[in-house]
C-alpha cells in the first residue's frame, strides 16, 4: 500500500509507503524536502502537516515537541504516512536530486589539522567522480552496519584537479569510528561510503548577502560553500563568523586568511569563547551566534547558512528570527548531531 504525499505551495508530490518515512520516499524519488541527521535529532526536516495522518517513530522533544505536534507539525525524517498526506514545506526543490550512491574508497592521507581534527582525503574508484552540491554529506557504512555522517569539505569541482573527497573528522571520545580513525586509521585502508545527503547548500537563485556562522567542524561544509562561490564568481557579499574554545582550534585560520586576500566580498570573523592568558588572543570572544547580533541588528534581508553544534544552531535560528527579524524560510542549516545526541532520542 502506498500514499500520496503533495508538497505546497510547489505542487510537487510523491508517493510513500506504508513501511517508509515521508522523507526515505522523498529521497527515493528526487524530491528535496530539507533534513539533517535522518534520525530525530536536529529538527531540521520539520514541516507543517495540512491534511492527512502520520505517525512518528522515535524523536527527541527538542526536534518536536508535544505542542508543536499538537499544531499540527511532522518530522519527515521519522514520520510514517496512514493516509495521503499533504505538507507545507518552502524549501522543495530539484537541487539535491542527485542519486545516492554506495561506493568503496580508499583512504589517501591523513593530517592531524588541530589536537582534535583529523583532514582525511578519500580516493574514489578509477575515473569516478562524485556528483554533489556543496554542502551535503556522505554516510560511513560500518562493518556492524551503523553509520557515521560527514560533511564534504570540497566543492565538488575540486575533483577535476585532485580526484577524491576531503572530510574534517573530529575526534570523539569513546566514538566508535573516531576513535579509529585517531588510533588505527592507515593510508590506503578501504572504507565504503554512500551519498550525496543533506539540503545544505547555497540557494543560487538569491542575490541576498549571506552569513556564514560556524563552530568547530561545522567549518567544513562551509569551506566547501565558500571554494564553490569563488569557483562560480558569486559576489554577493558574506561574512564568515567561526566560533571555537581556544584559538587552536580554529584548524584552518590561514587557509580563511588566505581566502580572504582572494575574495573581496568574503569577511572573516573568528570568536573564541574560552580564551585563555597565554592564548594572547585579542580578537572577538564570546558565543560565536550572539557576535552575529552584535554587528546585525537587522538580518531580514540576508540569508544564514548555520553548521556545527545543535546548540549553536538552535541559538541561532531562535535568536536571529525573535531578535534580527530573520525570515524563517532564509535560515539553511546542518546540526552536526552526534551519536551521543541521537541515543538521547525519546518516543513521542
Amino acid at each position: 500500500m502506498s500514499f500520496n504525499v503533495s508538497v505546497l505551495p510547489s505542487g510537487r508530490s510523491f508517493s510513500a509507503n506504508a513501511d517508509e518515512t515521508l522523507l526515505a520516499a522523498a529521497i527515493r524519488q528526487g524530491i528535496g524536502l530539507p533534513y539533517g541527521c535522518k534520525d530525530g535529532a536536529c529538527g531540521s526536516c520539520k514541516c507543517k502537516m495540512l491534511e492527512g495522518t502520520v505517525t512518528h517513530g522515535t524523536h527527541q522533544l527538542k526536534a518536536l515537541s508535544a505542542e508543536e505536534e499538537a499544531s499540527g507539525f511532522i518530522l519527515t525524517c521519522c514520520g510514517v504516512a496512514h493516509s495521503d498526506v499533504v505538507l507545507e514545506s518552502r524549501q522543495v526543490t530539484d537541487e539535491s536530486a542527485f542519486p545516492i550512491r554506495k561506493m568503496p574508497v580508499r583512504v589517501t592521507s591523513m593530517q592531524r589539522a588541530s589536537s582534535e581534527v583529523m583532514v582525511i582525503r578519500l580516493q574514489l574508484p578509477a575515473s569516478d567522480m562524485m556528483k554533489y552540491h556543496a554542502g551535503q554529506y556522505v554516510e560511513f557504512l560500518l562493518r556492524d552496519g551503523d553509520r557515521r555522517s560527514y560533511s564534504m569539505a570540497n566543492a565538488p569541482h575540486t575533483q577535476t584537479e585532485t580526484p577524491g573527497l576531503e572530510l574534517h573528522i573530529r575526534h570523539m571520545a569513546g566514538g566508535k569510528f573516531t576513535e579509529h580513525v585517531f588510533g588505527g586509521m592507515k593510508e590506503k585502508e578501504i572504507l565504503r561510503i554512500e551519498g550525496p545527503y543533506g539540503s545544505f547548500f547555497l540557494r543560487e537563485d538569491s542575490d541576498k548577502p549571506l552569513v556564514l556562522l560556524a563552530s568547530g567542524t561545522g567549518f567544513a561544509p562551509i569551506k566547501a560553500l565558500i571554494e564553490h562561490m569563488q569557483y562560480k564568481n558569486i559576489t554577493r557579499p558574506a561574512v564568515l563568523y567561526w566560533g571555537a574554545r581556544r584559538p587552536a582550534d580554529l584548524y584552518m585560520h590561514d587557509w580563511m586568511q588566505a581566502k580572504i586576500a582572494e575574495m573581496p566580498h568574503l569577511r572573516y570573523i573568528p570568536v573564541i569563547s574560552d580564551a585563555l592568558l597565554e592564548d594572547q588572543w585579542i580578537g572577538r570572544t564570546g558565543f560565536v551566534h550572539q557576535a552575529v547580533l552584535e554587528d546585525f541588528s537587522d538580518l531580514s534581508g540576508h540569508q544564514v547558512y548555520a553548521c556545527g553544534a545543535p546548540i549553536v544552531v538552535e541559538s541561532a535560528r531562535d535568536a536571529y528570527s525573535a531578535l534580527a527579524g530573520l525570515p524563517v524560510e532564509e535560515f539553511f542549516a546542518d546540526a552536526f548531531t552526534t551519536e551521543a545526541d541521537k541515543a538521547k532520542a525519546v518516543s513521542a
